[in-house]
């Protein structure tokens, strides 16, 4: 039996290997940390040691669109998804500055349906202000990437097809209207996803979105992150990035 040809000897390129999952970080609030009851807030303090590690390491922390756009060049092994969630007002004081200072990239997922409104979906804790337009236009003027997290923050496996769409496609309309730009990403609140969801995302026209933990539906669409929190230090940091290359397998897209 003749033995198999090889299709790049022939002359045909191979098909690319699934890459490993990126690693993308995940924060929410950067502020006072004192009355926390959900853990989504760190100081300016723990974001700026946070950084500060990323780069000893020689990693750097980008948008996920720039992270995504890298890997697909074959590129990009030196660099981190940084996400911030729901898009407080404290991302313009507590993180931007740091952000530019390490000459980092983020994405910052807002709530288009609740401009200048505030984490009215948490039961406990302290109200957080969400940024009004003029301080998500402020944030992109600054190199953010501004993606959806939905209109409202609402679990779109429980939504039915008429809010399921409005969240996903409404929230990414009324976000471009209000940057002038593409909105390529997408975040699931709370972080529950499932196929009926990513497939909603997908048909939007999103790039990419973003989860926690998805399990099988791990992909383009359904991409995990690490928690990211006022305890983590630098310790903590290095054995969540070595727990994620050894759990994550290489999927295909990505």
């Amino acid at each position: 039996m003749a033995a198999p040809v090889d299709s790049v000897a022939a002359g045909r390129p191979s098909a690319p290997r699934p890459g490993p999952v990126p690693w993308v970080a995940m924060y929410h609030s950067v502020g006072d940390c004192s009355d926390d009851p959900y853990r989504i807030t760190v100081t300016p303090g723990r974001l700026e040691r946070q950084l500060a590690w990323l780069r000893r390491r020689g990693l750097r922390g980008v948008s996920v669109a720039e992270l995504l756009a890298a890997r697909a060049r074959g590129e990009g092994r030196d660099l981190v998804g940084l996400t911030f969630d729901d898009g407080y007002t404290d991302f313009l004081t507590g993180a931007l500055p740091l952000l530019q200072r390490f000459r980092c990239g983020a994405t910052l997922f807002v709530l288009p349906g609740r401009l200048g409104g505030d984490n009215a979906w948490d039961p406990l804790g302290p109200r957080k202000p969400l940024l009004t337009a003029d301080g998500i236009r402020r944030a992109a003027d600054g190199g953010v990437e501004i993606g959806s997290h939905g209109l409202t923050h609402v679990d779109l496996t429980r939504a039915d097809d008429a809010v399921l769409t409005a969240e996903v496609a409404e929230s990414r309309a009324r976000i471009e209207e209000l940057t002038g730009a593409p909105a390529a990403g997408f975040c699931y609140p709370y972080g529950t996803v499932d196929a009926r969801a990513v497939e909603a995302v997908r048909k939007a026209g999103y790039t990419y979105a973003c989860a926690i933990d998805p399990g099988p539906l791990t992909g383009p669409h359904a991409l995990p992150r690490a928690h990211v929190g006022q305890n983590d230090t630098a310790w903590r940091l290095h054995l969540k990035l070595r727990l994620h290359r050894l759990r994550r397998r290489p999927v295909e897209g990505l």
